[in-house]
């Protein structure tokens, strides 16, 4: 602000960053354009839960800061998951050199330097790429996710919601798209048709089209992302014997031709995560810390129902131990709604060569709290390897604003050599676990008779389908999840003969108040809480809301809660 004076910006920030608990130092402050060791600028590591933002234009730095802080997490002892866009982040296997320049860098900040390797697991998406093979069936990753990388609109959502509700209740695994594609084909065919009428929002023309688009996805070679063995998240939280935590490298080489699988394919990993992991409250470290790289891939284009899942997760996953910060180009990339909750902020240089970058500059400055720093110039100005940064203090308040420059990591900042990549993976843990493929029995050998690549025999019998003239009591099952919840006698009506046969027609049935339907007013509830596409689905099915359907929060459903 006008009128401070150097000496008075500078004890601002030394008190504002002055901190009891362990810290993740992140660099030096500058002051008045002069750099200054004795005001570090540090992230107190209990906070790193309340999730952050590291943000900036190409080039500025982004993925050496959260290399650098992804080092000082695991030497606390805190895992790490990374998405390795580039593939520079592995680096972190191999020690780095020192040379002058670094040593005048790390000199200037006050940074005791010593090049050094961490411990580090290479995953790769379906084993596309350097690593081990990351791998989720189909019902895991659940219909909302799966709607999302087939593009499908909210009536398309909301169908394949009744397929995999179908598939649940019948025993069908889908544990790959063949799978998927198995149960779509019996329900449109003679045989499955009765059961296709049952599901009453499905449409044999909007199946079709699903269809298509999952033979698209397979066309596209998509089909290696699903299938067992599934990957069990639990593997994140893993530390190393000496008790540094273990930093977890997903790669993706092929980035550019699948974006919307790579960033829907990390938030089923927060997903499953958010569903498994206990309550944890306020911790002294955070279980995890998940840097979600690109982060602009997972909101183009999204759905409501899909954005307020990704609201819902983020909010609520911070009880359970886990720190999630997004990296991007400017904040205007993530919705406001997420943005609100990203405490900590890490600001790179932002460009101001359009009349669009001006306003994505100004609309960034505003989202800070006060400062001795005109935003506007700090940020258009700072150098490579320099932030703008203010964080959460210990007692939860917002430190001051400080332009910093920032530490520089002590591994080797780029890619490691890919003989320390191939040793890596091939002395990994988890590469007998995760390394073969296997294909056991699930939906497709059901439905077609056919034998599996697995050993043992295929079971080969059909789900239960209604008989001709024979229809599910779907309002006895009504009655028993109604007493189940509620605690009391159902107060739903029997179907009497009339109504029965209007189902088999195909007919709807007379609308019902939610006064004369408690349950219908509870599928509604319960529809909202779970998403739009959720909802439509409730209201479909209105009666069949048992266990089926209390899937995650974004329909995903993980082999170990199905046991």
């Amino acid at each position: 602000m006008a009128g401070k004076t150097t000496a008075e910006k500078l004890a601002t920030i030394q008190k504002g960053y002055t901190l009891e608990g362990a810290t993740i130092e992140l660099g030096a402050a500058i002051i008045d354009g002069e750099l200054r060791k004795d005001a570090p600028v540090r992230l107190p590591l209990a906070m790193m839960n309340r999730h952050g933002l590291v943000a900036g234009a190409t080039g500025t730095g982004k993925t050496v800061t959260l290399h650098m802080m992804a080092e000082q997490l695991s030497a606390s002892g805190v895992p790490v998951f990374l998405a390795d866009i580039k593939g520079d982040l592995s680096g972190l296997a191999t020690a780095a050199a020192g040379n002058e320049k670094l040593a005048a860098r790390t000199e200037s900040i006050g940074q005791p330097w010593q090049g050094k390797a961490f411990p580090v697991e290479f995953l790769a998406l379906g084993g596309d790429g350097n690593g081990v093979p990351v791998r989720a069936t189909v019902s895991s990753f659940g219909p909302l996710l799966l709607s999302r990388i087939m593009e499908l609109n909210d009536t398309q959502e909301s169908s394949l919601q009744l397929v995999f509700y179908f598939a649940d209740k019948n025993g069908l695994e889908l544990v790959d798209l063949k799978d998927l594609r198995a149960v779509i084909h019996f329900l449109t065919s003679a045989e499955g048709k009765h059961a296709l009428e049952e599901l009453g929002g499905l449409s044999k023309a909007t199946a079709g089209v699903i269809l298509r688009e999952l033979v698209s996805l397979e066309a596209q070679g998509l089909e290696k992302f699903f299938g067992e063995p599934e990957f069990d998240t639990a593997e994140l939280l893993r530390t190393a014997p000496d008790g540094r935590g273990v930093i977890t490298c997903l790669e993706l080489p092929t980035l550019q031709t699948k974006p919307m699988l790579f960033s829907t394919f990390l938030m089923w990993l927060l997903a499953d995560l958010f569903e498994d992991l206990p309550e944890a409250g306020d911790l002294d470290k955070p279980k995890l810390v998940f840097f979600l790289d690109e982060a602009h891939l997972l909101f183009n284009g999204a759905s409501d129902a899909f954005l307020e899942a990704i609201t819902t997760t983020v909010r609520l996953i911070r009880s359970k131990g886990v720190g999630i910060f997004f990296v991007t180009q400017t904040p205007k990339d993530v919705p406001a709604e997420v943005l609100g909750q990203l405490a900590n902020r890490v600001q790179h240089a932002l460009r101001a060569f359009t009349p669009e970058d001006a306003k994505a500059l100004k609309a960034t400055v505003s989202t800070f709290p006060l400062s001795d720093y005109d935003l506007g110039e700090t940020l258009t100005s700072a150098g490579i390897g320099e932030a703008v940064v203010t964080v959460l203090n210990e007692k939860g308040a917002p430190t001051p604003v400080a332009h910093t420059r920032l530490r520089a990591p002590e591994s080797v900042m780029g890619p490691s050599d890919q003989t320390v990549v191939r040793s890596t993976v091939a002395a990994s843990a988890l590469l007998p676990k995760y390394g073969t493929a296997i294909d056991n029995p699930s939906a497709y050998e059901k439905l077609s008779g056919k034998p599996s690549a697995s050993t043992g025999p295929a079971v080969t019998h059909k789900p239960p389908v209604p008989a001709a003239g024979e229809t599910p009591d779907i309002d006895e099952e009504a009655r028993r999840i109604e007493k189940e919840i509620l605690g009391r006698p159902s107060s739903r009506p029997a179907a009497g003969p009339d109504e029965r046969r209007r189902t088999r027609a195909g007919e709807s049935r007379p609308s019902r108040s939610s006064a004369d339907d408690p349950m219908a007013d509870f599928g509604g509830v319960l529809g909202g809480a779970l998403g739009g596409g959720l909802k439509s689905m409730a209201r479909s099915i209105g009666t069949q809301l048992g266990r089926e359907l209390m899937r995650g929060v974004f329909g995903t459903s993980s082999r170990r809660r199905r046991r």
